[in-house]
């Protein structure tokens, strides 16, 4: 087989097209493929597919195709123009490559796989391409699938918030919780925010929303009130938040008793933060001893881990009443703890009591925009930061949008 025929089958050229020449240079670990157009043809208009004659060539183009054992690899072509009788002089599209593209087909497949494994930086290195081309790549695939998926309004919504840089800079997060992809970035987590995805759908649309699971954060909750229709019924605490809000507090009582221990001398409370944060099963077994010796020691940070602890249980109730009975009996012991943090935590709880009762009703929590914000966090960290929000928000598409990347020659 002649090196002309084996490009034209790696290049999968149809009827029209041939592999005119093959050159080799081993100094330069570079090969450079000639496409030209051939006889038995048929040329389509780019508009309205009908059939017509070439009107001239372009310039000649080249596209970055899959390297060929060590050697990169590039196609070269003057791509032929249609006259059609209705809409004049049109480009033909080279059917190994997109349009207004650089690479083939099957290297612009291979780079969006490579790039989902590792950091553009590194895509660039293994792949020899530059850094703006490997960004690029990220740009027109987000484009593409983002163009590709359907507008539909999840029935699950998850809405979080994820930070972009330091000083408070934070970009709006919806999730689809059945699906498990990322549907909306948005920067701040304003209600404005929140408010301009639901603006995309018509009110019809909006009432196939079944329930949306989010933080106490006021303006989400008025942003979602303000657009889905009853909202009230359908909005759902999120369990986790609610046990980091009590947490917290429990941590405030620990750092207030540890200043006072310490300046009595006393040090039992140094290096015990995370022990207080832990559920109880996840205590580290070598550590058991010790935190059960401090728990007994009738310390405040006791007592308040012991109210923390025992709000779990509220989740595990199977009605929506048995566990507002458990909230009042857990609600008079907080109040009536002493304990600043923990009173103030349990009032706001009571505050939003009604939509931590939903959870009974619906089933759904943030642990799917959890686990995507743990995906995004790696996407940042391989990165080592993003400091242009747009590129954080492609990153984000591209790795947890759950779109359809890949060119739609290439899919075939």
């Amino acid at each position: 087989m002649q090196d002309t025929e084996l490009y034209a089958r790696l290049l999968r050229l149809g009827p029209g097209w041939r592999v005119s020449r093959v050159d080799l240079s081993m100094e330069k670990d570079r090969i450079d493929v000639w496409v030209e157009t051939s006889e038995g043809g048929t040329w389509r208009c780019a508009d309205c597919e009908a059939a017509c004659s070439i009107y001239d060539h372009t310039g000649e183009q080249v596209w970055r195709h899959l390297d060929t054992c060590q050697c990169r690899t590039y196609v070269h072509a003057r791509l032929p123009r249609t006259a059609c009788k209705e809409h004049g002089v049109r480009q033909v599209t080279a059917p190994w490559a997109g349009p207004r593209s650089g690479f083939t087909l099957l290297m612009e497949r291979r780079l969006i796989d490579t790039l989902q494994e590792c950091d553009v930086t590194g895509c660039c290195r293994l792949q020899r391409v530059s850094w703006d081309q490997g960004w690029g790549i990220i740009e027109r695939a987000v484009r593409r699938g983002r163009e590709r998926k359907p507008q539909r309004i999840p029935r699950y919504l998850g809405i979080d918030e994820k930070s972009f840089a330091r000083r408070h800079n934070y970009e709006t997060l919806v999730c689809d919780l059945e699906r498990g992809t990322i549907e909306y970035v948005v920067d701040d987590r304003t209600q404005e925010s929140l408010e301009s995805y639901f603006r995309r759908f018509e009110p019809e649309e909006l009432e196939g929303v079944t329930a949306a699971a989010m933080d106490m954060w006021d303006p989400y909750i008025a942003a979602t009130k303000a657009y889905v229709p009853q909202a009230e019924k359908k909005i759902v605490f999120d369990r986790f938040h609610v046990t980091r809000l009590v947490s917290e507090a429990v941590d405030k009582v620990r750092r207030q008793e540890h200043k006072a221990l310490r300046a009595e001398g006393d040090d039992r409370l140094k290096g015990t933060k995370h022990l207080w944060l832990a559920n109880q099963e996840n205590v580290p077994e070598w550590r058991r001893e010790e935190f059960d010796a401090i728990r007994k020691s009738n310390l405040r940070t006791g007592r308040a881990w012991a109210i923390k602890e025992a709000l779990r249980q509220f989740w595990n109730y199977t009605y929506a009443a048995w566990a507002e009975k458990f909230f009042k009996r857990w609600y008079f012991w907080a109040t009536h703890s002493r304990l600043a943090p923990i009173i103030k935590a349990a009032k706001t709880l009571k505050a939003h009591l009604a939509n931590m009762l939903t959870y009974f009703k619906h089933r759904i929590s943030n642990a799917t925009s959890e686990g995507l914000n743990s995906k995004i966090q790696i996407v940042k960290q391989m990165a080592c930061g993003f400091r242009n929000r747009d590129h954080y928000k492609l990153a984000i598409y591209f790795h947890c949008g759950g779109l359809d990347l890949y060119p739609a020659e290439a899919t075939s």
